[in-house]
């Protein structure tokens, strides 16, 4: 976690920087070589000090939105907050605690969504809620089969 150095000085310039002494051209590309790793780990790997997970949020978010692939952004939080919240995939069994853990990423994938696809997201999880995916399954990337049902690609 930052110590608070990530909020001085140019934080968009720092990104990018970090992410071409990595060998790549964007920070969408950083993250999808790293599918399914929660943002906190993207963050910690960009700069340990200096870098924040919303930071990193914030600007995939931005390259998405130039892109037009918002919906896919969306997808590729959800999993990587599955990753975090349930490393082994989909519980067996929806008790207290791992109903907890659940509500925990499902809550969180809502925070960090963007207003244009709140109403999508919310119906996504009722989805989830009503008719949960098989026990074990962990969604490795954006495209995953599942997640493209729920929530397919519709950009503008």
């Amino acid at each position: 976690m930052s110590n608070g150095s990530a909020w001085q000085g140019s934080v968009k310039v720092r990104l990018y920087e970090r992410v071409r002494e990595r060998g790549y051209d964007s920070l969408t590309a950083f993250a999808e070589a790293r599918p399914a790793v929660p943002l906190y780990l993207l963050a910690e790997e960009l700069g340990k000090d200096d870098v924040a997970a919303v930071q990193v949020l914030s600007g995939l978010l931005a390259e998405a939105e130039q892109r037009k692939q918002v919906t896919r952004f969306v997808r590729d939080v959800l999993v990587r907050e599955l990753s975090e919240s349930l490393p082994n995939g989909w519980p067996t069994e929806l008790d207290d605690a791992s109903r907890g853990e659940v509500a925990m990423a499902l809550g969180t994938w809502s925070a960090y969504t963007p207003e244009t696809h709140k109403e999508r997201v919310k119906q996504a999880r009722a989805t989830l809620r009503a008719t949960p995916p098989r026990a074990g399954w962990r969604p490795l990337g954006p495209d995953d089969e599942l997640l493209r049902t729920l929530l397919p690609d519709e950009e503008a």
